[in-house]
This record gives C-alpha cells, structure tokens and sequence, in this order.
C-alpha cells in the first residue's frame, strides 16, 4: 500500500496547481496571474535552457564573435600563418641552396676541388652516350616552324637583300644647323633650327628602341636601322611613335620643340651612331 502511495503522491505534486500572483506592492491589487503546475515549470525551464545553449552555440559557431572567445583563432589569422608556413618552407629551401653553392664557390676560389674527384674519361663517355640518344631527325611541327622563320627572315627589314651602297639616308628636318658636329667637343650631332611643331622623320627604315622623356634632353626616341647604324633625335615636343614600332624611311616620328634642360630654343638634335661610334650625320645627310 505504502509503495503504491508513493508514486501517487509525485505524480499529484507534479500536477497540483498553483498560482502565481503578481500584486501591486502599495494597494495589494492584482496584476497579473498564472496558474502553473511543477510539470509546466520543468518543461518550461527546460525548453528556454536548451533554447539558450542552441542560440550561444550558433553565435559561437557562424559568427565573427568566436574570435573575442579566448581558445578561438581568427579564420585571417589563420589564413595569415598559413601563407607565413609556406614562404618559410620556400625560404628555407632557397637558404639550403644558396648555402650550397656558396660551399661550392668557396671550394673552387680557395682550391679545395681536387682533380681526382673528377673522371674526364667518364665524363667524356656520358656526353657521348647521351648524345647519341638524341634523336637529331626533324619532326613535322619544327619543319613547319623552319619554313616560316625561313620566310620572316626573307623578307626581314634588316636582312633584305639590298647591299650598303644602295643604302640612303633621308633628312629628318630641313633648316639651318646652328651648332655642327664637333669631335673635340664632345658634341656628336647636329642642331638644326627648327619652327616649333616643324615634323620630324626618321633618316632610314627601322625600329624604335627607345622612346621616353629625359629631364636633360627632353622627349627623345632612338631608331636602330640595318647595316649597324642608330639614330638619335632629341628636343622634340612630341613622339608620335613607341617602342618597339617600325618605321619607314621618311615617316614622322615626333614634332621639333624646346623639351629639356640642354635645350635652349626649339630645334633638332640628331645623332647618328655606327656599330657604337658617333659618325657625323654632315657627311650622308644634307639638311638645306
């Protein structure tokens, strides 16, 4: 009987009602009132705990505020040190063969190799070996390739098939030379006085090696042509090609100006330069 008692009795602790009163401290009038049992409060409270440990799990995992979390790393850190790992792996490496070599640039500058740490009979044996596996017979695709070099270098603007005695230097401006060409002085051009804007045109067929502004001498471009010889044109006001351009004998390639340090009125300073001497341009080139 007492057994049978006792679950009786918790399961009417659990489900006898209560109420909760909520009362005006002043004038004892009710506010609010709930009725509630043990079973409502259990489950109640259990929901909103496991409510909260779902929501500050979420909060933990999906957003940034793990990192203010002492334990949890920032995904940029991470990321960050990653990144730092692999340089230093890379690093350590590239230590590892410099260190190398430089073992071996000592060995060789104080005379440490030995000769007889070197075998030129097996050396020389290697080579040929491995030479004669090579297979030297032309496939179709560097055959195609030969043709076609073959073809570009034909009709190349520096391999054509006209001889040096036909080559022609034009002018690139007609005027006055105020300053000739003067070996002593160390002024390898001339300097022709030039209206503002006048055009400049390139001497001979070539391609342009260098076209940019100096603080000394202003907007400058330099033509390489056939047969060793270079062009030099300097002061102009603008450029009208870029590197590595080809131009043809006569075609413009800047306006004439006042562009630089050295100049000191609007003209052209040409030069002409052959196989790395300066040559004066007077001599192939007449500017009336």
């Amino acid at each position: 009987m007492e057994e049978n008692k006792k679950p009786k009795k918790i399961k009417r602790k659990l489900l006898d009602k209560y109420r909760l009163v909520i009362l005006n401290e002043n004038t004892f009038e009710e506010r609010l009132s709930f009725k509630l049992t043990r079973l409502n409060v259990f489950v109640l409270s259990s929901l909103i705990a496991v409510f909260l440990i779902t929501f500050t799990y979420l909060l933990i995992a999906y957003t940034p505020l793990r990192e203010y979390i002492p334990g949890y790393s920032s995904t940029a850190l991470k990321k960050q040190a990653t990144e730092l790992n692999y340089k230093t792996d890379s690093l350590q490496r590239v230590i590892a063969m410099n260190e190398l070599y430089y073992t071996s640039i000592k060995k060789v500058l104080k005379g440490d190799v030995s000769a007889s740490d070197f075998n030129k009979d097996s050396i020389v044996e290697a080579v040929r070996t491995e030479a004669s596996e090579v297979d030297f017979a032309p496939i179709l695709e560097d055959s195609i390739l030969r043709d076609k070099v073959d073809k570009e270098d034909k009709y190349n603007l520096f391999e054509s098939a006209t001889s040096s005695t036909n080559f022609v230097l034009f002018p690139p401006a007609n005027g006055t030379i105020s300053e000739p060409y003067n070996l002593k002085e160390k002024h390898y051009a001339v300097d022709i006085v030039l209206a503002k804007d006048t055009p400049i045109k390139a001497t001979a067929d070539g391609i342009v090696i260098f076209a940019e502004w100096t603080v000394s001498t202003g907007y400058v471009i330099i033509i390489e042509h056939s047969y060793g010889l270079i062009s030099v044109y300097k002061h102009n006001a603008a450029l009208t090609k870029i590197q590595g351009d080809l131009v043809k004998a006569g075609e413009v390639i800047a306006t004439a100006g006042n562009t630089g340090e050295l100049s000191t009125g609007p003209h052209l300073h040409f030069e002409l330069w052959n196989d790395g001497y300066p040559i004066n341009p007077t001599n192939f080139i007449d500017f009336k």
